[in-house]
């Protein structure tokens, strides 16, 4: 469907960088090309494209912490002076700043990412304690068994979370009450440490994420201009859980961190992993809240709640 917002040429009212508004404004003149002489099918390839590239540059942040991960296994040498993963710290930073100066990344990603080091790196810290877990021993930039960058591996899920909800407006119908979402995002967090001393009980929270979104509704746009689009938002939680789990494989193959049953042999991060991802993610869901207000769309009037 179509909304005043994109019959009128309106803008979001969440800004976009610098590079965001050039990718937009291709994204709306091609569209706009295609309109009268191409069939469907030509435009529907064009929107996917729109879409995947956003997605892309939606994960930039993420993406390159993958490539430090994986680049600092394949060719960083073992004899260096400065160790592995403190080079990876610095090299995180690096990048943290580069989007920054080059104004590839706006304030409140640069917020959600400080928010994210703090929640990410306590729970690293336990469960590290726990053996949950393990990452090299060696390096200074580290609090206690966990080195400095695992908190921007974190920080590129909220990142990503802010990014998608300013490259697609993001709209919802039938948002549960934030209240409530941030109680389940409190049990989930406590969960992850409670776990270990009383029954876990992550099925039980997984069915209550499914009771508060069930009804819940996301549309966006792929550009300004663009009809909006419906999907259920579930759909969205589980995709991007799915991508996550995959990221963690990346991570793990490159030694980053790795879990007991890797400590013989690299193997897949069991698909119970993908639980935990989806739980994960409804913390950085709640937190983003805080910075972007969920909206519904222009032409549907809030419900109450």
């Amino acid at each position: 469907m179509t909304d005043d917002g994109a019959q009128n040429g309106s803008l979001p009212d969440r800004a976009f960088t610098p590079l965001e508004e050039r990718l937009d404004a291709w994204a709306h003149r091609r569209m706009a090309a295609l309109a009268d002489e191409a069939g469907p099918w030509r435009r529907g390839l064009l929107e996917f494209a729109v879409f995947t590239a956003k997605q892309a540059w939606a994960c930039i942040f993420g993406a390159a912490m993958l490539v430090l991960l994986v680049l600092s296994r394949l060719i960083y040498p073992d004899d260096a002076l400065l160790v592995r993963s403190d080079a990876l710290v610095l090299a995180a930073v690096a990048v943290q700043v580069l989007m920054l100066v080059l104004r590839l990344e706006g304030g409140r990603e640069l917020w959600v990412i400080l928010l994210f080091h703090v929640v990410g790196t306590v729970m690293e810290v336990f469960k590290t304690h726990m053996g949950s877990w393990t990452y090299e021993v060696d390096g200074l930039l580290r609090i206690g068994g966990v080195p400095l960058y695992s908190g921007f591996m974190y920080a590129a899920v909220g990142s990503y979370m802010v990014r998608v909800f300013r490259l697609f407006d993001l709209r919802f119908t039938r948002y549960p009450p934030i209240w409530a979402t941030a109680l389940v995002a409190a049990a989930i967090y406590a969960n992850f440490f409670t776990h270990h001393y009383l029954p876990d009980i992550r099925w039980l929270l997984v069915g209550a994420v499914v009771l508060l979104y069930a009804r819940c509704a996301m549309s966006f746009r792929n550009h300004r201009t663009g009809p909006r689009r419906r999907m259920p938002i579930l759909v969205s939680f589980v995709g991007v859980a799915f991508f996550l789990w995959v990221a963690e494989n990346v991570g793990t193959w490159a030694g980053a961190w790795i879990y007991p049953h890797q400590s013989a042999q690299w193997h897949l991060v069991p698909l119970t992993k993908f639980v935990a991802w989806l739980l994960l993610m409804m913390i950085s869901v709640v937190l983003v809240t805080f910075v972007h207000r969920p909206e519904a769309p222009e032409l549907e009037a809030p419900e109450p709640g």
